[in-house]
């Protein structure tokens, strides 16, 4: 991925950030934009596969075991089994179809979103009238492994975490650490220990 491309990409996640200034204060549009780009990239991750999950799932829904069949299905180590994605919400009933949306995920994806709350930001955003509009800024952003890897990506979100903690006049660096540092580190650390760590059985 050219640098150009990643600095897109983030450029247009922060981009989004324009639609909650008034409405929500600048702490709180990492907790809302981040679990919104997550959800993207999940949805393009589980695309390929997505509808052959759905039909698994409406067939053994009351059946025991149901996890290890649908990741077999997906070929990811996560799945929804929602027919909704981010473009077939709808207006009226988005809030509970978004709800609903990430209910479906597997256990593992979920708590991410509950981590971010993020149940309790999507109702501030429909009283606010910006679901909505948020919902339209991400639904065909193409987020998928073939447009960015998953590296680029976790440079995406640091690169947004950095923007978003400076956005709300805090020090970046208690929340982000550049990869470049954690390299240098974690060398220094174990600079003196490389025939210790080199051995048959270690684990690094």
């Amino acid at each position: 991925m050219t640098t150009n491309n990643f600095s897109q990409t983030a450029d247009f996640i922060w981009s989004v950030a324009d639609l909650l200034r008034g409405d929500f204060k600048r702490s709180q549009f990492g907790r809302i934009l981040l679990p919104f780009a997550l959800l993207r990239r999940l949805e393009c991750v589980l695309s390929d596969h997505k509808d052959a999950v759905v039909e698994k799932y409406a067939a053994i829904k009351d059946q025991n075991m149901q996890e290890q069949q649908l990741i077999r299905v997906s070929k990811r180590a996560f799945y929804n089994t929602s027919p909704m994605d981010l473009s077939k919400l709808g207006q009226s009933d988005i809030k509970d179809n978004l709800n609903t949306y990430i209910q479906s995920f597997s256990k593992d994806a979920r708590e991410i979103f509950e981590y971010f709350k993020f149940e309790e930001f999507v109702g501030q955003l429909d009283d606010a009238n910006l679901l909505y509009q948020v919902v339209q800024k991400f639904q065909n952003f193409d987020l998928s492994p073939e447009a960015i890897s998953n590296h680029d990506m976790g440079l995406v979100f640091e690169e947004l975490i950095r923007k978003f903690a400076e956005s709300s006049n805090e020090t970046a660096g208690e929340h982000f650490t550049p990869r470049d540092i954690v390299r240098l580190t974690t060398s220094l650390v174990f600079m003196e220990d490389d025939e210790a760590l080199t051995k048959d059985g270690i684990v690094s």
